[in-house]
């Protein structure tokens, strides 16, 4: 099933590219424009900066408009909801709002787009379908070696992304790199890591390797779409800031990131999703020294599967503090997230290919 599970997961990147290229046919709003509205009504106040206070502040409040419409019907008197668009959070650029999608508000983009999802949708299912088949094979959870943990980490990874889609999160533009790398993923499972159904020692054979490695799944997998997300991030704030100093852009820049939200939606959406996942892996560590202790004897003994999970955490740690920290926001921030998840990742290959650890019970 994980070969098929790929064969769709490949339909769908090629239904994800066809929706990036007719997307960037349509006729959306150059931000460039955005920024140039924006100077002229910049130009525009400092003319009127002469004018007597009461006037400035009329004339202000008429270029924002109601912060609440009220409308009148029979005996009752409504407030209706102001519209609240997502903008930059830098000042200079806070009249920027998201970009249209990977569609770029085009019909037929669109279309492509749902056709890329339905896919995706299909693929997982059948991605599902072989970890399930794997669990009943061995009669354990699945995940007790590369090859499972990896088909295990990108189907719970897809899972979060359709889980977005389904709660209303217009974050279809993560469906691309996504499918890319479970692709790259599963590649890599299916011909370096394969490994045979078998059984693990009597003493791993516990609850805690549902627990434990279920969560550090789970949390791998979430703070892999938070990372897409901060590079988004990067990229996005990099062309804002080239338009905002009179740069321009290339034709391909152009074309991707103005379709994309801005860099202040992409900087929140993945600070919310680190930010929730960390206590999560916080109990993983905590989870894994009650294992070891069942296990071996003892809650930690720094073997290098325990030292870079704990660099993980002091990695988020790092990144969630300099959130709270305003000389460390925005880039450098992100930065130290894109360090953590590298070394999550260092944790995962490198520790279990090239070091001497206990974790190496299953082999590759």
């Amino acid at each position: 099933m994980i070969y098929t599970a790929m064969v769709v997961y490949a339909l769908a990147f090629i239904a994800y590219i066809t929706e990036w290229i007719f997307g960037s046919r349509s006729r959306v709003s150059r931000t460039a424009a955005a920024l140039g509205a924006q100077e002229a009504g910049a130009r525009d106040a400092d003319n009127d900066a002469e004018a007597p206070a009461e006037d400035s502040d009329t004339a202000g409040k008429a270029a924002r408009g109601p912060a609440v419409t009220v409308r009148k019907g029979g005996s009752a008197t409504v407030l209706e909801r102001p519209r609240v668009v997502t903008r930059s959070s830098t000042p200079s650029r806070d009249h920027l709002p998201d970009g249209p999608g990977a569609a770029g508000g085009d019909g037929q983009g669109d279309l492509y787009g749902r056709v890329a999802i339905s896919l995706t949708t299909l693929a997982f299912l059948l991605h599902f379908g072989g970890v399930i088949t794997r669990a009943v094979a061995v009669g354990r959870a699945p995940w007790a070696n590369m090859f499972e943990f990896s088909t295990a980490f990108s189907a719970v990874a897809v899972l979060g992304f359709l889980g977005f889609l389904a709660a209303g999160r217009k974050v279809r533009w993560i469906g691309l790199p996504l499918v890319t790398t479970v692709l790259l993923d599963l590649g890599l499972a299916v011909t370096v890591l394969h490994t045979e159904t078998d059984q693990l020692p009597p003493a791993l054979q516990s609850v805690w390797l549902w627990i434990h490695v279920g969560l550090a799944i789970i949390c791998g997998a979430m703070f892999y779409l938070g990372m897409v997300a901060t590079v988004a991030f990067l990229f996005r704030d990099r062309y804002e800031s080239k338009l905002a100093s009179g740069g321009t852009p290339g034709r391909f820049a152009s074309s991707v990131l103005e379709r994309m939200p801005t860099s202040v939606s992409l900087d929140k959406f993945a600070y919310r999703i680190n930010a929730a996942i960390f206590p999560l892996w916080t109990f993983t560590i905590i989870a894994g020294a009650i294992w070891a202790e069942n296990a071996w004897g003892r809650y930690w003994g720094w073997d290098p599967k325990e030292v870079w999970s704990l660099i993980t955490w002091l990695g988020y740690a790092a990144y969630l503090h300099a959130r709270a920290t305003a000389g460390w926001r925005g880039r450098k921030a992100a930065y130290l997230a894109i360090a953590a998840f590298i070394c999550f990742l260092i944790n995962y290959y490198g520790v279990n290919l090239f070091a001497n650890s206990l974790h190496s019970y299953s082999g590759v």
